[in-house]
């Protein structure tokens, strides 16, 4: 298990390192550069392609795996496969066109991001790509179960996921290292998650998606030095709207629950994911009460409250790092425990997001 887990983030992250030492300077050559505004906390104008290199990061190690199983099957002997290994190339290959089905509606979102980043779309054309993308991925058979015989609502919710979490890490991303650290730790508890939670089916880990998260995190690992503040490097809408769309698409084709595995374990990827999710749900909320467009960048987030509060910007990340992290951490526990402990996860992530609504009142109002 651990020689999966450097091989998935380790390739990645080397790629994506490298990748966005180019995208650096070659991004204000193809216009991708975010000048300093009147919301912006950044005061040089700041390279916007790191998405770019995200993308490339969990692309192209990705292909190289897909040509080497292609290069396999069970006939073959002159490349010696460890024993662990051998058992899951034909799953690998049946599960390979799927993967590049998934790949393919994030390379589409990607792109919008990039046009987004060049030319700056307007919001409702920004909305109604990605709701497209999310109906055809739903269309294909992505889309959560939730248990119920209805189709349509299912699908629907489906679609509100994919839109609401592409949405979600595009306003998380207004600090240095926010979006991607926070992404990158949701990745890291959902990968855990589907190495601690077997397959209803036959018992075994679900290697699968948690490769690809795993994936996911060395390449944001990898931005993340270029990221980190101060940072050199922005992901741009290009790189939030990839990472949002593949955290919904995993959180689809994951099995939290069913089987042997409790139902209350659903709930998992609501707690990995509640910090993000929260911020964006009361980032709206003001917005829309103050009878401005929800998709209009300002200050109202939960980062910024924190930095009102007197915390550097560094340690306000971390807060938010560290809040993200213990909702995550009960989410693990909950493939384990009964109904009573499942509450009590419940009742430890309703605490955790009190307390930031708490910070955000005296943030707002003031000490």
């Amino acid at each position: 298990m651990s020689w999966m887990i450097v091989g998935c983030i380790v390739p990645s992250m080397v790629v994506c390192w490298a990748a966005a030492f180019a995208v650096r300077r070659w991004g204000p050559r193809w216009g991708l550069v975010d000048r300093p505004g009147h919301r912006k906390i950044h005061s040089a104008p700041m390279p916007t392609a790191g998405g770019l290199a995200i993308w490339l990061g969990i692309l192209l190690p990705l292909f190289v795996g897909q040509v080497v199983l292609w290069g396999l099957d069970a006939k073959q002997t002159w490349i010696p496969l460890p024993e662990f290994v051998a058992p899951y190339i034909s799953g690998l290959l049946h599960q390979s066109g799927k993967l590049w089905e998934l790949l393919a509606g994030g390379t589409a979102l990607m792109l919008l991001g990039l046009a987004d980043d060049r030319r700056g779309l307007d919001w409702r054309l920004r909305i109604a790509a990605q709701t497209l993308v999310a109906i055809v991925m739903v269309s294909l058979g992505w889309r959560m179960s939730l248990f119920v015989d209805a189709p349509w609502l299912t699908g629907a919710i489906s679609v509100l996921w994919i839109v609401g979490l592409v949405n979600s890490f595009n306003m998380l991303d207004n600090m240095d290292g926010l979006s991607a650290g926070v992404a990158a730790i949701a990745a890291a508890m959902l990968a855990a998650m589907m190495l601690m939670t077997p397959r209803p089916d036959n018992s075994q880990p679900q290697l699968f998606v948690a490769g690809l998260l795993l994936v996911v995190v060395g390449s944001l690992v990898g931005f993340l030095w270029h990221n980190r503040p101060p940072a050199r490097l922005f992901m741009g809408d290009a790189g939030s709207y990839l990472v949002g769309y593949l955290l919904a698409m995993t959180t689809l084709t994951a099995t939290f629950a069913g089987g042997n595995l409790p139902k209350h374990a659903i709930l998992g990827p609501l707690c990995v994911l509640a910090v993000p999710l929260y911020d964006t749900a009361t980032v709206v909320f003001i917005r829309l009460r103050e009878g401005r467009s929800p998709f209009t960048g300002d200050k109202s987030h939960f980062s910024h409250r924190l930095v009102e509060l007197g915390l550097s910007k560094p340690r306000a990340v971390l807060t938010i790092y560290l809040a993200t992290a213990t909702c995550g951490l009960g989410a693990l526990l909950l493939g384990q425990i009964n109904a009573v402990g499942a509450i009590i996860v419940g009742l430890m992530v309703v605490c955790i997001l009190a307390l930031v609504a708490i910070l955000e009142t005296v943030g707002r109002r003031g000490p």
